[in-house]
């Protein structure tokens, strides 16, 4: 099934509303107030309760919307527990605000819970010196760190204050929800420790932003860990996803609609971002460049230093230069306090 054919069983619920994948699998989504407007979450059936997978953003309309659902069929039941798949803010956001008000438990990969308490942490203090010497490292211009250091601690703002325990998820663990046997899948790449919801007898995968059908989902490079190279977890993870996944699966991700064809979005995903290897493999070997300049070579349109995506761009293009670098394909040199790649 080629990438362009991927199939697309059902509509999508209207933003604050909800509609009913299978029996005891509900699909809820939720509005943002970002270009990318929605984020779906899901509901599943507990014994004489309810699962909550992922929570959406942090904002009153998202506040409104949860109080309104939880008290009007078919969710007007206790709530069992809250599973969190990655530490974003519009999966995560809520997760204090219904694990106190229901008194459950949150359900979290280890690394993503204490990740999310770090950069939540954040909240109260200036901008490091090590994030804003990553950023002029990267090529920045002063007016773009200056606008960085303003709006410092914002990530905190997106996220209730998180419980102060939970529960841990890992990778291959099983977990009894309702009638459902359903298996943890750890990702790697888009954040630290996702984790997906696998259901073998429904043939069900709740891939939150592991695999989306029609967005690539973001890989980057944090001034937290600055030569990491989750570029190269990702591709392990697609890897691993198309080996030990069926493909007759429907993958209900957290952005778009459910499909069918994994392994066809999984080819598509891998294939595009060798492309993106390839480009960069001949920017570079003409000249040295900056972070800042394999935009260019990466990205289909340009990326203005005063929008939000300069931040998103400089992770990724890092993760690609990173990749490349521990592979031994490319060279960095430090000048100045500005990092030049070239061909090795």
């Amino acid at each position: 099934m080629p990438q362009d054919k991927l199939s697309y069983p059902m509509d999508a619920p209207a933003a604050g509303h909800w509609r009913e994948v299978c029996k005891g699998v509900y699909w809820v989504r939720l509005p943002m107030p970002l270009a990318l407007n929605h984020i779906n979450v899901w509901v599943l059936e507990d014994g004489d309760g309810l699962a909550i997978v992922d929570t959406g953003p942090r904002t009153e309309e998202t506040v409104d919307i949860w109080t309104r659902l939880l008290a009007a069929e078919p969710f007007n039941r206790k709530l069992t527990r809250v599973f969190v798949t990655h530490m974003h803010p519009d999966h995560v956001g809520m997760a204090g605000w219904l694990t106190r008000r229901f008194g459950v438990r949150l359900w979290m990969s280890r690394l993503e819970y204490l990740t999310c308490r770090v950069a939540v942490s954040d909240m109260s203090r200036e901008a490091p010196k090590d994030a804003v010497d990553y950023f002029h490292e990267a090529g920045w211009p002063d007016s773009a760190i200056e606008k960085y250091r303003a709006r410092f601690g914002a990530f905190g703002k997106m996220i209730y204050t998180l419980p102060d325990s939970f529960q841990r998820l890992s990778h291959g663990q099983q977990l009894r929800i309702g009638d459902g046997d359903w298996q943890v899948i750890i990702g790697r790449g888009h954040s630290p420790e996702h984790a997906c919801l696998y259901n073998a007898q429904e043939k069900l995968l709740i891939s939150g932003d592991q695999v989306l059908p029609r967005i690539s989902s973001n890989v980057s490079v944090h001034p937290l860990e600055p030569l990491a190279n989750p570029m190269g977890e990702w591709m392990e993870s697609l890897d691993w996803l198309e080996k030990n996944i069926p493909d007759d699966v429907l993958v209900m991700p957290a952005h778009d609609e459910c499909f069918h064809g994994l392994h066809a979005r999984l080819d598509h995903l891998r294939n595009g971002q060798h492309q993106s290897f390839e480009r960069l493999r001949e920017a570079l070997a003409k000249e040295p460049m900056r972070v800042v300049d394999t935009f260019s070579a990466l990205f289909s349109r340009p990326i203005d230093a005063n929008s939000m995506h300069y931040h998103l761009a400089t992770g990724e293009a890092l993760a690609c230069l990173n990749y490349l670098l521990d592979r031994g394909e490319i060279g960095r040199v430090v000048k100045d306090g500005v990092a030049w790649y070239a061909a090795a």
